[in-house]
C-alpha cells in the first residue's frame, strides 16, 4: 500500500503551493490609502458574512451528525463532519486570498495590465489548489485511519450539504446587492457601475467573493470528493478483475489531475507576453494534454487496461465540448451574444426573448456529449461500470486549473470596483475592463464544466446507489414508480423557483434601502456624503442566510421522504427524473444569464449607442433578469442533483435492510 503515498505527496504539494502563491501575492503593493480602505471594507463584509454563514450551517450539523451516528455508525458521522469542515475551509482560504489579490491587481493595473492579470490569476490559483488539495488529503486521511469505504459517503454528503448552503447563500447575497446597485444606481440615478456614491456597491463587491469564489469552490470540492468516493465504492466490485488497485485508482487519477493543473497554472504564469485569453487557453490545453497522457500511463501500469484510458479521455472530451459550447453561446466575440445586443436596440422584451431562445439551444449539445461519453465508455470497456467511473473522474482532472481560471473572474471584478471607487486612473480602469470581459467568459466556461462534470457525477452516484441496494433494473410500467419519476422531474423546478424567488425578495429590500439612502441622506449623489455601506451589507447577509434554509431542507429531506415512503425503486426513479431535468435546466440558466451579461458589456464598450442609450437600458434589464439565473439557480441545481444522489447513497444501507 506504499502506492498511497503518491496522492498524499501531490495533495501536500498543492497546499505548499497555496502557501507559496499567498507569499508571492502578499509581496505586491496594495496601492493608495483609499484603495486599501476600500479593500478593508470588502474584507470586513466577507468575514461578517462567512462567520454568520458558518454559524448557520453548524447549527444543523450536530443534529445531523447525531442521526447519522445512530443509524449508520460513528465513522460515517465523523466523515460527514470532516467533509463539511474541509469544504468550508477551502472556500475560506480562497476567499481570503481573493480579496488580497484584488487590491494588488488593481494597483498593478495602473502601470501594467499584464501584471494585474498575473496577480489575479495567481489569486485564483489559490482557490483551485485549495479545493483539490484539501479534498484529496481529507479523503486519504479517512481512508487510511477508518479503513471503511462505506463511511466515506459521509464525507461526500457533508461536502454536498455545505456546498449547497454556500452556493445558495452566496448567490442570493451577491445578486441582491448586484440587482439593487444596478436598478437604482444605473437606471434610476444614472451613475456608473461600482460608483462610490452607490450604497450597495461594497455589498456587491463582497458578493463577488462569497458567491463566485467561495460558492463555486464548494461546488467543485463536492464534485472532486464525490467522484473519489463513488469511484472507490464501485471499484470494490472490480477487485476481482484489477485487484486492490481498483480501489486506489480514483485517488491516483485525481493526483494526476492536480499535477496537470499545477503545470497548467505555471504555464500561464510563464506566458507574460501573451494576451490573457490566449494564455488561459494555452494553460487549459496543456492541463488537458498532461491529464490525458498521465491517465494512459496510469491505466496501463496500474490496471493493465487501456480501455479505462479511453473512458477517461471521453470524459475529458465531453468536458471540453461543454466548455467550447458555453464559450460560443456566451463569448462577446461570437454570434449569439452579438445578436442579443442588437436585439436590445428594439427594447428589453426583444432582448430577453432572443436571449431565452439561445439559452434553450445551449443546453442540448452538452447533454448529448455527456450521454456519448457514458455510452462510449460502457461499450468500449465491454459493458463495465468501472469505465463510466473513469469517464466521470476524467471530467474532474482539470478542476484545479478550471477553478483557478474561474476565481480569477471575481478577483478582477473586485479590482475593477476598487479602481472605480478610488478614481485613481482611467487607464487602469480600461485595462481592467478588458480583463473583466475575459473573467466573465471564464466564469461561464467554469459553470459549463461544472455542470458537465456534475451530470456525469450524478449518473455515477445513481449507479452506485443501485449497486449498494442490489437493484439491477426498475419496472417503469408500475404507476407508482412512474409517478415518483415525475415528482423527480419537478423537483429542480421547485428548487429553481425557491432560489429565484428568494433572490427577488432580497433584491426588493436592497432596492428599497438604496432608494431610501438616496432620498434621506443629503449629499450622496453630489459626492459630499458617504453612503451607509454597512446597512446594505447587513441586508444581503441577513436575507441570504434566512432564504438558504428552505431549499437546503428540500434537497436533504425529499429523497429521505420518498425512500422511506415508497422503497428503493421509487427513490431510484426520483433520482432519474431529477437528474434528467436538472441537467437541462442548469446549462440553460447558466448560459442565458452569461449571454445577457456580455450583451450588456458589448454595448457598454461603445457599440450600438453605448452607455445611456435605449439599447443599454434594455440590456441592463436583460442582465438583471439573467443575474439570478446564472449565479443562483444554475449553480444551485448542479449541487442540488448531486446532493439528492449523495443523500440517497447515504441512506442506501438502511433501505437495503
Amino acid at each position: 500500500m506504499l502506492i498511497i503515498l503518491i496522492p498524499i505527496a501531490f495533495g501536500v504539494s498543492a497546499l505548499i503551493l497555496v502557501a507559496y502563491l499567498a507569499f508571492l501575492i502578499g509581496r505586491e503593493d496594495v496601492g493608495t490609502p483609499r484603495m486599501e480602505k476600500i479593500a478593508g471594507y470588502i474584507q470586513i463584509g466577507m468575514r461578517t458574512y462567512l462567520r454568520r454563514q458558518t454559524s448557520t450551517i453548524f447549527s444543523f450539523i450536530p443534529l445531523l451528525a447525531a442521526l447519522i451516528w445512530y443509524f449508520l455508525g460513528w465513522k460515517t458521522a465523523i466523515s460527514f463532519v470532516l467533509g463539511t469542515i474541509f469544504s468550508l475551509l477551502a472556500g475560506y482560504i480562497g476567499m481570503s486570498l481573493s480579496n488580497r489579490a484584488s487590491v494588488r491587481s488593481a494597483n498593478a493595473a495602473r502601470s501594467s495590465p499584464s501584471k494585474a492579470f498575473q496577480i489575479a490569476f495567481l489569486g485564483g490559483s489559490v482557490m483551485g489548489l485549495s479545493v483539490t488539495g484539501l479534498s484529496l488529503l481529507g479523503l486519504l486521511l479517512l481512508f487510511v485511519v477508518l479503513s471503511d469505504l462505506n463511511s466515506l459517503v459521509g464525507f461526500g454528503f457533508g461536502a454536498s450539504l455545505s456546498a449547497l448552503f454556500a452556493q445558495i447563500g452566496g448567490g442570493i447575497y451577491t445578486k441582491a446587492a448586484d440587482i439593487g446597485a444596478d436598478l437604482v444606481g444605473k437606471i434610476e440615478a444614472g451613475i456608473p457601475e461600482d460608483d462610490p456614491r452607490n450604497p450597495a456597491v461594497i455589498a456587491d463587491l463582497v458578493g463577488d467573493n462569497v458567491g463566485d469564489c467561495a460558492g463555486r469552490g464548494s461546488d467543485l470540492f463536492q464534485s472532486f470528493s464525490g467522484d473519489i468516493v463513488t469511484g472507490m465504492l464501485i471499484g470494490l466490485a472490480y477487485v476481482g478483475r484489477y485487484g486492490e488497485n481498483a480501489v486506489i485508482f480514483p485517488f491516483l487519477l485525481q493526483a494526476i489531475g492536480i499535477f496537470a493543473s499545477i503545470v497548467g497554472i505555471f504555464s500561464v504564469k510563464a506566458c507574460r507576453g501573451m494576451k490573457p485569453s490566449s494564455s488561459l487557453s494555452l494553460g487549459f490545453f496543456i492541463t488537458a494534454l498532461i491529464s490525458a497522457a498521465g491517465s494512459y500511463i496510469l491505466a496501463f501500469l496500474l490496471l493493465k487496461d487501456t480501455t479505462i484510458f479511453l473512458a477517461v479521455l471521453s470524459g475529458i472530451l465531453a468536458m471540453t465540448l461543454a466548455v467550447l459550447i458555453a464559450r460560443y453561446y456566451t463569448g462577446m466575440e461570437l454570434g449569439p451574444v452579438g445578436k442579443i445586443a442588437k436585439a436590445s436596440q428594439r427594447g428589453a422584451a426583444i432582448n430577453i426573448i432572443t436571449g431565452l431562445a439561445y439559452g434553450l439551444q445551449s443546453s442540448i449539445v452538452p447533454v448529448i456529449g455527456v450521454v456519448a461519453a457514458i455510452v462510449f465508455s460502457f461499450v468500449v470497456s465491454g459493458y463495465s461500470l468501472y469505465a463510466i467511473v473513469a469517464a466521470n473522474i476524467g471530467t474532474d482532472l482539470m478542476i484545479g486549473f478550471i477553478m483557478s481560471s474561474d476565481a480569477f473572474g471575481p478577483i478582477i471584478d473586485n479590482a475593477n470596483g476598487i479602481i472605480e471607487m478610488s478614481g485613481v486612473s482611467d487607464e487602469a480602469d480600461n485595462s481592467l475592463a478588458a480583463l473583466d470581459a475575459v473573467g466573465n467568459s471564464m466564469k461561464a466556461s467554469t459553470k459549463a464544466y461544472a455542470m458537465t462534470s456534475g451530470t456525469v457525477t450524478a449518473f455515477v452516484i445513481f449507479a452506485t446507489f443501485f449497486q449498494t441496494i442490489g437493484l439491477r433494473s426498475i419496472n417503469v410500467s408500475e404507476p407508482f414508480d412512474l409517478g415518483v419519476l415525475f415528482v423527480g422531474v419537478s423537483l429542480p423546478f421547485l428548487m429553481a423557483s425557491l432560489v429565484i424567488g428568494s433572490t427577488g425578495k432580497a433584491s426588493q429590500l436592497m432596492v428599497d434601502e438604496v432608494r431610501r439612502q438616496f432620498r434621506e441622506i443629503d449629499g450622496i449623489l453630489e459626492g459630499t456624503a458617504e453612503p451607509d455601506y454597512a446597512r446594505c451589507i447587513d441586508i444581503s447577509t441577513r436575507n441570504a442566510l434566512k432564504e438558504m434554509v428552505l431549499p437546503g431542507l428540500v434537497a436533504v429531506f425529499s429523497p429521505i421522504f420518498v425512500g422511506f415512503l415508497s422503497n428503493a425503486e421509487g427513490l431510484g426513479m426520483m433520482l432519474i427524473g431529477a437528474i434528467s431535468s436538472a441537467s437541462l435546466l442548469g446549462p440553460f440558466f447558466n448560459n442565458v444569464g452569461a449571454a445577457f451579461d456580455n450583451a450588456k458589456k458589448i454595448i457598454e464598450a461603445g457599440h450600438l449607442g453605448g452607455k445611456g442609450s435605449i439599447a443599454h437600458k434594455a440590456a441592463i434589464v436583460g442582465d438583471t433578469v439573467g443575474d439570478p439565473l446564472k449565479d443562483v439557480a444554475g449553480p444551485s441545481l448542479l449541487i442540488f442533483m448531486k446532493l439528492l444522489g449523495m443523500t440517497a447513497l447515504l441512506i442506501a444501507p438502511i433501505l437495503a435492510k
